[in-house]
């Protein structure tokens, strides 16, 4: 197991741009840094897709697991998981199903069949997205576990763990302004306030250059095989939008910034103090395949 504390200027530099810069201000000297605050684990694996680019869910699962061990300090999987979820509670697993790069069914079953180990009976159960609102399991949940996939996206600049709880709210469009940076706002309120026990960015194949609402193009999505995941959702946020950045600049060959500056990460830290957005502050473990693992 490796260890890294990616640098703040990395982060002003590239995944958020100028604009993310001016908001969270200039870089702080060395001699000031504070030790890390969040604990991000990045995952990989160098044959989790197949033949065709298919998941191979066995890996998965494994995947999973360790993230999860080593994040909570557990020498076993369900040891991690029965911190996070207890047997009395009902839990939603917060999904994404938008076509062209949704939530992989077989990450979908990884965590289920996690949440079933430790007891919860599958009635109490619910992997739901846009119909959260009227989904009876998440209506009466008490444990969220938050999981999509990386991407960039047209509103926010990156398709990321905060953006992923839109869909709690009636009018979801009413969130895009200025960046979507009033996304913080959601994880306070009644249907989501202090129940995510988990947040997970799948980026088995990101994306990482888009242009509009609903672009897609192979040509700019990896097979980067990977699991970024943390109790943190603003850190995995913060570390996923500097993977983009970075495969955008080694892709382009110049420091193309994101289209959209992600300043509802900066925002969820610092206006609605949801966790930790400057990467120096984030002790990122990185386990598992470690080729062009760009951060």
């Amino acid at each position: 197991m490796s260890e890294k504390a990616v640098t703040r200027r990395d982060f002003l530099r590239g995944a958020a741009g100028t604009a993310l810069a001016a908001a969270v201000g200039t870089a702080i000297p060395a001699a000031a840094k504070a030790e890390p605050k969040a604990r991000v684990v990045l995952i990989r694996h160098a044959d989790v897709l197949g033949r065709n680019g298919k998941l191979q869910e066995e890996i998965v699962q494994s995947m999973l697991d360790e993230a999860v061990k080593v994040l909570l300090d557990e020498k076993a999987p369900l040891s991690a998981w029965r911190k996070l979820v207890q047997p009395s509670d009902i839990v939603g697993i917060k999904s994404n199903v938008w076509w062209k790069l949704p939530t992989p069914r077989e990450l979908e079953r990884a965590i289920q069949r996690r949440v079933l180990d430790v007891g919860v009976p599958e009635k109490n159960i619910a992997v739901d997205d846009r119909g959260v609102l009227d989904n009876p399991v998440f209506q009466k949940s008490t444990a969220l576990i938050n999981v999509r996939p990386l991407r960039t996206h047209h509103w926010s600049g990156v398709g990321s763990c905060l953006k992923n709880y839109i869909m709690f709210v009636p009018e979801p469009s009413s969130y895009h302004e200025e960046g979507c940076s009033p996304l913080g706002k959601i994880w306070h309120s009644p249907a989501v306030k202090g129940k995510t026990r988990l947040n997970i960015l799948g980026a088995f194949t990101p994306q990482f250059y888009g242009r509009g609402a609903h672009y897609f193009d192979r040509r700019y999505v990896w097979p980067y095989k990977g699991l970024i995941v943390g109790m943190d959702p603003v850190a995995v946020d913060a570390v996923g939008a500097h993977l983009l950045q970075v495969k955008r600049t080694a892709f382009f060959g110049e420091d193309r910034t994101l289209d959209v500056p992600p300043v509802h990460i900066t925002a969820a830290d610092k206006k609605y103090h949801l966790g930790v957005s400057e990467l120096e502050k984030i002790q990122l473990v990185k386990l598992g395949w470690q080729q062009e693992v760009l951060i």
